[in-house]
């Protein structure tokens, strides 16, 4: 069994985010990259199949060469070998266009995406790609299993799960439940010096359009300060209420 799992480079949650140019475009200087979360439990998964069931793993992800360090933690956790588009990951489609020809190059048998990144949450690459492809596609996937090429697996729903069975080739947006968090790998010595011979490969993006932009970024507004309140004045804080906070 053929897994290609994609790998977004996104900021780590406790970088401090700014923005540049007129507040249009991020600003990268001093912020930490990680494997985006959805996409590493989708990783690990994989290394589940690999141990089990003998996989062969290819962790891919469109991108420049600043994301290269991402992808070789991907080797170190366990991945066989990695693919870099080489190309800005503009807008959803693009990425998704980019990732579709090497999913058909490759003939890979399971494709895992994380449901979302954790920079843009726009949830949309692995429906595309599915789309683009004819691909089977289930999206919130929580539990995996393949017995030759059929698949049996679990997404949350609206008020519950549900349990689905369906073919391969198949491409599912994971999530956490996939395993949990106690069962990610941390790349130990060994595996660290392990990729850096693990094959690399770059490719050249194909000709794809570019729909969306980003026009502006707006971070939260800051929160104001807590008035408190004493316990026996209620009339001051139905008065806040009511005048300030505007909530009754």
């Amino acid at each position: 069994m053929k897994i290609l799992v994609c790998i977004s480079h996104v900021p780590d949650t406790t970088s401090k985010i700014n923005f540049t140019s007129d507040d249009s475009q991020f600003d990268t200087n001093g912020v930490q990259f990680v494997i985006n979360p959805n996409d590493e439990y989708g990783l690990t998964r994989a290394i589940w199949f690999q141990e089990q069931q003998g996989a062969t793993i290819t962790v891919v992800n469109v991108g420049g060469p600043e994301t290269e360090p991402t992808l070789r933690k991907a080797l170190a956790i366990g991945a066989n070998d990695a693919i870099r588009v080489n190309a800005n990951p503009t807008d959803s489609f693009f990425v998704a266009k980019q990732l579709a020809e090497v999913i058909k190059n490759g003939a890979y048998d399971v494709i895992i995406a994380g449901k979302e990144s954790l920079d843009y949450n726009g949830g949309m690459v692995p429906g595309m790609i599915a789309g683009i492809l004819g691909y089977n596609f289930l999206n919130s996937c929580t539990s995996i299993t393949v017995d030759g090429t059929n698949v049996k697996a679990i997404r949350e729903i609206d008020g519950g799960r549900e349990t689905v069975s369906t073919t391969l080739p198949l491409i599912i947006g994971g999530q956490k439940g996939l395993v949990e968090e106690k069962d990610l790998r941390i790349p130990n010595m060994r595996g660290i010096m392990t990729a850096r011979s693990k094959t690399l490969t770059v490719l050249e993006p194909v000709e794809a359009s570019v729909n969306t932009k980003a026009v502006r970024f707006e971070k939260p507004a800051p929160k104001s300060a807590v008035k408190l309140v004493a316990a026996d004045n209620l009339d001051e804080l139905i008065n806040l209420l009511h005048n300030e906070a505007k909530v009754i």
